[in-house]
């Protein structure tokens, strides 16, 4: 079997389980083995549910880390898709399903290319090839990473999300903010005896998305921040003044911008309508989300996931002259969207880079597929860079 049939017939496995966030463990099972049989010494699930496999060389080196998550989001709308999402189906020169973007084909590729190296060298290599298919992604990007970071213990971190085939040495961290306004409920006939909590969430709101994006030019996009949900209790609320309403807010973050910093302007505004209406009684903060992982254990974290920006050094260099001596041509540009390397880089500050088949807009999307020839490029390249990273004597 060829590199490139065997990377579709692992991918369609992949598709074929369906791999929601907290429901992981069968994908997790499919890589365990594939890897078990491929030449990786350990390969074991930690206490969220993550696959950890790896294999170390025969020469002391760096530890290398590709990081894949291997949850997908719902694919509730099934009856819009042209082919059912989690029946793997080639029509076009594309694969069709969900995850094959997002990003069940670069855990593929990878898996496929990590093998291919352990067959043409066994351990004759310099240090540590490591695999992280981590779990709950969708909803927590970076939190379940943090423990693979504790096992592994990286020297460098490949984020397999898609990149177009280029090299993504940056990426904008995302902030979930929470604005609440709390009023004194009436009778809406006398709207003049409560405060309505609505009322002064849509005076607050408007002043709120006055405010000007964040810029950086090296980022790829702005510090935005979006309005996307708004909700007033009571709800219905047919003849009375609501006395809460609570404003959710998607904030994309930049380098330097941080948990305060973000927040201050907000509550300037606060603070300014406060002072002209003194009735106004609101605060703004990060939420914290948990979700149960497939092990049982639940997971947790504040709605903050941190950006992160990387100048290319040596060793990027080096990956981006191997692939190019494969006839590829990756350029360095950054993720407009979160990963977990927002731990990783953005936490840990361990240098990152991203790679992987297919296009960022692809995800999330009614017939979800990726380019086969996006697909096996990917494979081919992540082969070009186990060998820059783990041999490289074999490049010069």
């Amino acid at each position: 079997m060829s590199m490139n049939e065997e990377v579709l017939s692992l991918l369609k496995d992949l598709i074929r389980c369906k791999s929601l966030s907290g429901e992981e463990q069968g994908v997790a099972d499919i890589l365990q083995n594939y890897l078990k049989e491929n030449g990786f010494q350990s390969a074991e699930t930690d206490r969220y549910g993550s696959l950890v496999a790896g294999v170390k060389g025969s020469r002391p080196g760096k530890r290398i880390l590709f990081d894949g998550h291997i949850d997908t989001v719902p694919a509730e709308n099934a009856s819009a898709w042209t082919t059912p999402p989690f029946e793997p189906s080639v029509r076009d020169g594309k694969l069709y399903g969900r995850g094959t973007s997002d990003m069940k084909g670069a855990d593929a590729a990878f898996a496929v290319a990590a093998a291919t190296f352990l067959r043409e060298v066994g351990t004759d290599f310099s240090g540590e090839l490591w695999y992280a298919g981590v779990v709950q992604e969708e909803c927590f990007e970076g939190v379940c990473a943090k423990e693979v970071d504790h096992r592994v213990h990286p020297d460098l971190v490949i984020i397999g999300e898609a990149s177009e085939g280029n090299l993504k040495l940056s990426q904008r961290g995302r902030a979930e903010i929470t604005l609440e306004t709390f009023g004194v409920p009436c009778h809406s006939s006398n709207p003049q005896k409560g405060v309505n909590a609505a009322a002064q969430m849509c005076k607050l709101i408007t002043e709120i998305l006055k405010l000007p994006p964040s810029k950086d030019p090296r980022m790829q996009g702005d510090g935005i921040l979006v309005l996307t949900d708004l909700h007033s209790e009571p709800y219905p609320g047919a003849s009375v003044v609501p006395h809460y309403c609570k404003a959710t807010f998607d904030r994309r973050l930049l380098v330097g911008e941080t948990r305060e910093n973000v927040l201050a302007p907000i509550q300037a505004i606060i603070d300014r309508e406060k002072e002209l209406d003194p009735t106004l009684n609101a605060r703004v903060f990060y939420p914290h989300g948990s979700a149960v992982c497939s092990t049982g254990e639940t997971v947790e974290a504040e709605r903050f996931f941190a950006p992160w920006l990387y100048e290319p050094d040596e060793t990027m260099l080096r990956v981006q002259a191997a692939m190019q001596k494969r006839g590829y041509d990756p350029k360095f540009t950054g993720y407009s969207f979160c990963t977990n390397g927002s731990y990783y880089a953005g936490e840990a500050h361990i240098p990152t880079f991203g790679f992987g088949p297919s296009r960022e807009d692809l995800a999330h999307t009614v017939d979800e597929y990726v380019a086969l020839s996006d697909l096996y490029a990917a494979a081919d390249c992540y082969l070009a860079a186990l060998y820059a990273l783990l041999k490289p004597e074999t490049c010069s």
